[in-house]
């Protein structure tokens, strides 16, 4: 049969969660009629779950002294296929835990028996999905199972599931972020394109409103320099406004804005539409590509302190990463740029990020 789920995130001076409650064994263990598919079960049994849940929920520090249990949120989900029981559905309930003032987070009783303690064969999969000190964000996919809560059937009892997590550290976080900063760039296609039609014409001198020869390693090297810091104040600029919550845009036009950006890049450096404007242009889109960013932290519970650390480790490694892809690219770029090919290289390059610009742009606006 379905098992139940808990899945924590360990934060600072608390831990959140979240409980997936398969309604079927749910019904046994309460004893009502409670209706597999009703959607308005929330709606009918609410103050019934809510003290049945309370009263099978009880963590505890190591001397017995009791935390702090709030219930958040519950729904009922979608249908969800089991192979060997068939369609079933899940209550979902938020909940967090305060342990008492001065009392270890990371060491605790989870005194836990929900559906278990009417049905024996029932199992509780304890899982962390965030724990920031660990470098365990759920920005990753995987969840990391801390054990199984189940019947002791020699016994008959149904033994305290004890949690003690590694001890963590800030520089553990913060490597982690980074890390996630480096990863941002590395899995982000549209960013990593968006830096390329950055660099196409960053060596050429404009000539009769076209891109013409070669324009000296010098002027080269202090047009990227330019281009590339004003990129990297404009993102981080909105990486810090938007981590921090002071703006807070919708996802999506801002994922359409990102492909715009790209498009207008790439028709630049097609043929350039705003000569000597590169760099206030790259501040501005700068601007956009740092609100896509910070929504990565956004989701993230984290204290001040945790914040402001991770939004510096993630810049970092947002940095790095550009600067790995510029030290690659940039040179092989300034040596094509002195050959006659460069031109219809630069000319099929920009083309190519056009029509995948127009793409993402499209996807985007009829997902």
């Amino acid at each position: 049969m379905p098992s139940s789920m808990v899945v924590l995130k360990v934060h600072e001076k608390s831990i959140s969660g979240e409980i997936q409650l398969p309604l079927g064994e749910l019904q046994s263990a309460i004893g009502m009629g409670v209706d597999d598919h009703s959607e308005r079960l929330v709606e009918r049994l609410g103050d019934t779950l809510r003290h049945y849940l309370m009263a099978h929920i009880r963590p505890r520090s190591f001397d017995g002294k009791a935390w702090t249990v709030t219930l958040g949120k519950m729904w009922v989900t979608e249908d969800k296929t089991n192979r060997a029981t068939g369609d079933y559905r899940e209550l979902i309930v938020m909940f967090s835990m305060v342990p008492p003032e001065h009392y270890d987070l990371r060491n605790f009783y989870f005194d836990y028996d929900v559906i278990l303690h009417q049905v024996a064969s029932h199992q509780i999969l304890v899982n962390i999905k965030e724990d920031w000190q660990q470098g365990l964000i759920s920005e990753d996919s995987t969840l990391q199972q801390i054990g199984v809560i189940a019947l002791d059937v020699p016994t008959g009892k149904i033994p305290v599931f004890q949690v003690s997590l590694q001890q963590g550290s800030i520089w553990q976080g913060f490597k982690n972020m980074v890390v996630l900063g480096i990863d941002h760039i590395a899995e982000g296609t549209d960013h990593i394109l968006f830096i390329l039609t950055l660099l196409l014409p960053a060596m050429l001198m404009v000539e009769d409103k076209k891109w013409g020869a070669y324009k000296g390693l010098k002027l080269s090297v202090l047009t990227l320099l330019k281009i590339v810091t004003a990129f990297t104040i404009g993102h981080s600029l909105t990486l810090l406004l938007g981590a921090s919550q002071w703006l807070n845009l919708p996802v999506k036009p801002i994922e359409v804005c990102i492909a715009i950006t790209i498009l207008i890049s790439a028709i630049h450096a097609f043929k350039p539409i705003y000569p000597k404007r590169e760099v206030l242009l790259a501040g501005s889109f700068g601007l956009i590509h740092g609100m896509a960013f910070a929504e990565t932290l956004t989701n993230l519970e984290l204290s001040v302190k945790q914040m402001v650390l991770s939004i510096l480790g993630f810049n970092i490694g947002i940095e790095l990463m550009q600067l790995c892809i510029i030290l690659v690219i940039f040179p092989l770029l300034l040596l094509l740029s002195q050959t006659r090919y460069y031109i219809i290289f630069r000319q099929i390059g920009a083309v190519v990020m056009i029509i995948m610009a127009i793409g993402w742009m499209v996807e985007r606006i009829i997902e």
